[in-house]
């Protein structure tokens, strides 16, 4: 029998001791681009909605209507234009200045119930829970639900359990019966988590992806239940300690704890054209506005960075125009976040790669080797001008007071702005003034 095989690691958990229960909750929002939408336009509730990515290439979030209605997730918009028309769905280009702000609202409501929190994504975020041993969980989980209807109108599903993998496990279970749980669902008892792993398939466990679920899927494990049966020394040597964590976590052993905000180990900036160009300039200058943006993002993080990585490419899904795809990275002589220095390197690398007879449509730049500009390595052989820290303290300075962009390099073009194609952009109801909402 399946209990002799496995033991539940549920020792934490006032279930089957007496001790204060640790426990955590994963809050996630439903379709939350979507949902912001009809935040601010309540006729669209029950109307099928789609969500396209930037320049509004591809189907990024989508209504559980629009899923009926059979619109795969990553859809190219171009391709399913006539079916938007026939099927009657609203269609909206990604507005994310709406997207920040109502997830920040989520994020502090969710601070309120735990003082331990960890946002791991834009409209996901996990509490832990210590001491709610004398707590209803499923009536906390509904309080959290409510709250944030309360004020953000966005619809929630809470998943509560004694390890992060499980509470996504709930989450799931919470996200595919509404009607049955009411959008929170608790784990509790080694009952519940061998009723859950049953179902769960593999491919759905959170932190397996597509290709660890192949392999297994191979080797006969199709449901999260037969991932958790597999022998410890197995996983070790097939899926490294990760799968062997995985599986602990799974069985109730909260081996996984919240993640704390860290700096980031790498940053990039990388943008399609609106139209196809065989223009080396335009590209060029494309690409140092990109290092540019990569050195402002790092010191506002207080850091610096000792590699730049440059791309550029065609469109690999015009398969009728010649392909090209080529990146380079450069190792600089001294960490630095200076725009000038990332944008000089940038360009040298950019003239590598460069190649005539190809119509480009996309380029990037990304930096890394991150570390604190506090502990760079000094050269002994090169150094930074020593007047670049200054100079771009003014000009972030300025750039913060008069507008982004405003004090540009002489290798931008001083009257070029970026901006996507948004044919279908929402007001920014929330961030600007001109948006705001009348009501009469």
């Amino acid at each position: 029998m399946f209990w002799n095989k496995l033991t539940f690691s549920m020792t934490q958990c006032g279930v089957l001791t007496s001790q204060l229960c640790t426990m955590f909750a994963l809050i996630d929002c439903n379709n939350f681009y979507a949902s912001c939408h009809r935040v601010f336009q309540p006729k669209l509730l029950h109307q099928p909605i789609v969500v396209l990515s930037n320049n509004d290439g591809c189907v990024i979030s989508r209504s559980a209507e629009a899923k009926l209605a059979g619109i795969p997730m990553g859809a190219p918009a171009h391709q399913f234009q006539r079916i938007f028309e026939q099927k009657k769905i609203k269609v909206f280009s990604s507005n994310y200045q709406l997207y920040a702000d109502m997830s920040n609202r989520v994020m502090s409501i969710l601070s309120l119930y735990s003082p331990d929190q960890e946002i791991y994504s834009i409209d996901e975020c996990f509490l832990k829970l210590n001491g709610f041993d004398r707590f209803d969980l499923k009536n906390y989980g509904l309080e959290i639900k409510s709250k944030i209807y309360q004020f953000t109108k966005l619809p929630v599903c809470v998943g509560i359990a004694p390890t992060k993998s499980l509470a996504k496990l709930a989450n799931h279970i919470a996200k595919k019966f509404p009607e049955v749980h009411q959008g929170v669902y608790v784990i509790q008892t080694q009952e519940q988590i061998h009723k859950a792993l049953k179902w769960l398939n593999i491919e759905d466990v959170w932190g397996i992806g597509r290709r660890m679920s192949r392999r297994l899927r191979m080797i006969g494990v199709n449901k999260a239940l037969d991932f958790v049966q597999l022998k410890d020394d197995f996983l070790r040597k097939e899926f490294s300690i990760v799968g062997l964590r995985l599986k602990k976590d799974l069985l109730g052993e909260a081996v996984l704890d919240l993640e704390t905000i860290s700096a980031k180990k790498s940053i990039a900036t990388t943008r399609s054209f609106e139209e196809y160009t065989n223009d080396f300039e335009y590209v060029k200058e494309r690409v140092a506005t990109f290092a540019v943006s990569c050195a402002e993002k790092l010191r506002k993080q207080n850091s610096s960075c000792n590699l730049v990585t440059v791309f550029i490419q065609t469109n690999n899904f015009d398969r009728n125009k010649p392909q090209y795809y080529r990146t380079i990275s450069v190792h600089l002589p001294y960490e630095s976040n200076s725009s000038i220095t990332l944008s000089k390197f940038a360009i040298k690398a950019f003239e590598q790669i460069y190649k005539d007879g190809y119509e480009y449509k996309k380029a990037g730049v990304v930096v890394s080797g991150i570390v604190s500009s506090d502990q760079k390595q000094l050269s002994l052989f090169e150094e930074e001008n020593q007047h670049h820290p200054d100079l771009m303290k003014v000009i972030d300075l300025l750039n913060k007071k008069f507008g982004a962009a405003k004090i540009k390099l002489a290798s931008q073009d001083l009257n070029k702005t970026w901006k996507m194609r948004q044919n279908n952009l929402s007001p920014c109801y929330t961030t600007k003034w001109k948006d705001l909402l009348v009501v009469y």
